[in-house]
Order: C-alpha cells, then sequence, then structure tokens
C-alpha cells in the first residue's frame, strides 16, 4: 500500500505481544556462525530484509545456509574462518549492519570485495572502520565522496596488533571489527578515540561472540579493548531473543492508552540495552514490571522528562511520539549520530511532530519536545523517509488521534514486515 491510516482506540488496550527476533542479535549471531569451526542452528531469527540481505551477503561468500520454511530457523555451516569466495559484489541495500559487520568479516579473507546498497547507503560514512581495518593489514577504499560506500576491499587477512576507532559515529564500527579479530593472526588491542555512542549494542556483540567461543577483555570506560586470536568461535545450537526495540511501540502504545501490554521473551537480564526504554516510560508515568521472560508496561498520566538516550538512540522516535501525549516538555539529548542513520532522525522526526501540532526545537545532539494542547493535537500525513522507524513509532500517534496517516508503509518490512498486523490485534484488545 501506498499509505495506511490508523485508526484510534476505543479504550485502553490491553495485550500480549510477542515481537520477532532482534535483527541486531540475528546478524551478529549470522556472522559469527558463518565464521565459526562447524556447523550452527539460530533459533528465533528475524525475517526481514536487513537479514535477508545479510544472509544473501553470506551466501555469496560460499557461507551455506539453510533456512527452514518459516525463515526462522537458520542452520549455518560455518568457513572456519577461511572465506570461499576470493571475489564477491555484495549488495547491502540500506543495511548498516551488513555494510559494517561484512566489511570488516571480509578483510580476514584473501581476494577482493566490493560492498555496495542504495542510494542512502552511499551517504552514510564508513571511513573510520576502513581506516581502522587497514592499520590492521587490510586494504579497504571507500570509492563515494566523504569517506561514503561502495566499498573495495582487497584482503590479505589482518595481522593484529594496535589501531583506533571513533566511538562518537556508529558503534556497528567497533562491532564489526570485534567480530573479525578473533581471526586476526595475532591479538589487537583497540584504543577507543573519544565518548563511546551506543554502548550497549557493543555489550551486546561481546556476549554474543563469547556464547561462540570468542574473547574480548574490556575497559571499564569501553576506552579500550583487547580481543584475543586464540580463542576462535564454535559452532552451536543459538536462541535469538524478541527484537527490543520493536518491542518499544508496544510498550508505548500502553502508555499511550493508558493500557496495559506484556512483551513475551524480554525480561529483566535481556541481551538488547533497548530494554531499558521502559526505564523512560517509567520515569513519565508508567508503570513496569518485570517477570522472569517478559516486561509489562501499564499507562497512566504521563508527564515530559529530560534525558540521554544515547545508549537506546533506536527508540528516540518512540519516545519522541509518546512525549505528544505527556504533560510539560521532553528533552531528549546525546544522540547527535542518529543523523547518520536511515535518515536524519532528529530533522525527519522534527518535522513530522510539527505536522501533527507540537512545537520542536531542534538541536544538534537531540529535540526539545513541547507537546501541543489536547485540543490542538491533529491529523497529518506522516512521510516516513524510507525509514522502518519513522513509520513504526508515528503509527502510535494514530492510536489517540484521527486521521493520522502513514506513508510508504511497507518500509517497515525491514525489520518487522508484520508489524501493522501485529499492532492491528493489540488495538483489538481495547475495551
Amino acid at each position: 500500500m501506498d499509505a495506511i491510516e490508523i485508526q484510534p482506540v476505543t479504550g485502553p488496550i490491553d495485550a500480549t505481544v510477542r515481537p520477532p527476533g532482534s535483527k541486531s542479535i540475528t546478524n551478529r549471531a549470522l556472522v559469527c556462525a558463518a565464521l565459526a569451526d562447524g556447523r550452527s542452528v539460530l533459533c528465533g531469527a528475524l525475517d526481514s530484509e536487513d537479514t535477508r540481505v545479510m544472509i544473501a551477503a553470506l551466501r555469496r561468500l560460499g557461507i551455506r545456509i539453510h533456512a527452514e520454511a518459516d525463515q526462522r530457523t537458520l542452520t549455518v555451516h560455518g568457513c572456519g574462518g577461511s572465506i570461499p569466495q576470493t571475489t564477491a559484489d555484495l549488495f547491502v541495500a540500506n543495511s548498516g549492519t551488513t555494510m559494517r559487520f561484512l566489511t570488516a568479516m571480509v578483510a580476514i579473507g584473501q581476494g577482493e570485495y566490493r560492498l555496495d546498497g542504495v542510494e542512502r547507503m552511499r551517504q552514510r560514512p564508513i571511513g573510520d572502520l576502513a581506516a581502522a581495518l587497514n592499520a590492521l593489514g587490510a586494504q579497504v577504499e571507500c570509492l563515494s565522496p566523504h569517506n561514503c560506500p561502495p566499498v573495495r576491499v582487497t584482503a590479505r587477512g589482518l595481522r593484529g596488533g594496535a589501531a583506533s576507532v571513533r566511538g562518537d559515529i556508529s558503534s556497528q564500527f567497533l562491532s564489526g571489527l570485534l567480530m573479525a579479530l578473533p581471526y586476526a593472526s595475532s591479538r589487537t588491542a583497540l584504543a577507543v578515540e573519544g565518548s563511546l555512542v551506543s554502548v550497549p549494542y557493543v555489550a551486546m556483540t561481546d556476549r554474543v561472540m563469547q556464547s561462540f567461543g570468542g574473547r574480548c577483555r574490556i575497559a571499564d570506560n569501553y576506552s579500550s579493548i583487547e580481543v584475543s586470536s586464540a580463542d576462535r568461535y564454535r559452532g552451536r545450537e543459538y536462541d535469538i531473543e524478541p527484537d527490543a526495540s520493536a518491542a518499544s511501540y508496544f510498550f508505548a502504545a500502553a502508555a499511550i492508552t493508558g493500557g496495559r501490554i506484556t512483551v513475551e521473551g524480554l525480561g529483566r537480564l535481556a541481551l538488547q540495552g533497548d530494554v531499558a526504554f521502559c526505564t523512560c516510560l517509567e520515569q513519565m508515568g508508567a508503570r513496569l514490571s518485570y517477570q522472569s521472560d517478559s516486561t509489562t508496561v501499564e499507562g497512566g498520566p504521563l508527564r515530559g522528562i529530560d534525558v540521554d538516550m544515547n545508549g537506546i538512540s533506536d527508540t528516540v522516535q518512540t519516545l519522541a511520539v509518546t512525549a505528544l501525549f505527556a504533560d510539560g516538555p521532553t528533552r531528549v539529548r546525546n544522540v547527535a549520530h542518529i543523523r547518520h542513520k536511515e535518515t536524519d532522525r532528529i530533522a525527519a522526526t522534527a518535522r513530522e511532530l510539527r505536522k501533527l501540532g507540537a512545537r520542536v526545537d531542534e538541536y544538534d545532539d537531540g529535540l526539545l519536545i513541547v507537546p501541543p494542547r489536547k485540543e490542538d493535537l491533529r491529523g497529518a500525513a506522516i512521510d516516513t523517509y524510507d525509514d522502518h522507524r519513522m513509520a513504526m513509532s508515528f503509527a502510535l500517534a494514530g492510536l489517540r488521534t484521527p486521521n493520522v496517516v502513514i506513508r510508504d508503509p511497507g518500509c517497515t518490512a525491514k525489520t518487522y514486515p508484520e508489524f501493522f498486523g501485529d499492532l492491528n490485534r493489540a488495538v483489538q484488545t481495547a475495551h
């Protein structure tokens, strides 16, 4: 469909949902399993555009991957750190994880590889990752202006040693390096320059690597990380938990409608840092409870908050839309790096919130959102900028506001193809 109109709820939502598997964990597990010795079975994997792009690229590199009919159980035959194909052209669409992770992965090979994507991917810088890989023995060239893809990797293995990477652009650069470095010829010491953005995603990378047998030693402040070359990945069965970023939309739906939603598969000890989004909702006035394998959010009167979202930046848009229904302004800080995502998420979020009647002040590193009076909140046609998170987060505004139309809803296929169906089922529980 070109557009979908969201129907307001008739009362509080009372639902239990289980979002699909985590994109972040699925793509990390795919890389580790592809490099491992032996066979891995990944259970609960996400089936979406981003994961299909990753799987297709790995297959072009010669990795054997079998998907069950539901696409959520993947059998990966690892290459033992020896990439079968010595030349390959890899198309990554607009998948940042695939571009960054595979640029590092192919550098351990022997041969020449080219990675490219859609036009937006050619605007997303990757020069800092290329520089770090070159310092470790690779030859990585960025073929677009401003150190952007396409990327050409002339690989002759990584020697290890010492390198540095900026921490303020994308944690995916560091995650890609970490996953490849067990296959360097010697131990590697990485220095992180400046403050690291999205620390929970690097912690997630470390935990996935550990599950497959890799070993990192991380400084307490993430200023440096050492990666062993003696501990390489081993095939295993691996369960992938539901996507916490996807769950944020349902948690916010409970807060916005004054309802109650339980998300199964995500408890207090979840691997993904984005479960901390629930703490933001609690600060706004929602009630939060954890069970051993689930999390429940109950809505209540909401108030604006001032919050640093650097560690949970994929949920900025979700919180921004929730702020429309709060009493008082909400300030989101320390997320300058989200300007380099599928779109400039700060500018796009500000633009679309204003359509709905909010006053929004835009800063280099975030937003100040002043919600309209209830009577001044209005529907609008929301542009999504080929950004799945714009579509899913702004759909929440339509739960309380008539005439909210989401343009290009199909962009949610990037990470959550069933989103609007799942949202509709939750809406039907309103009473």
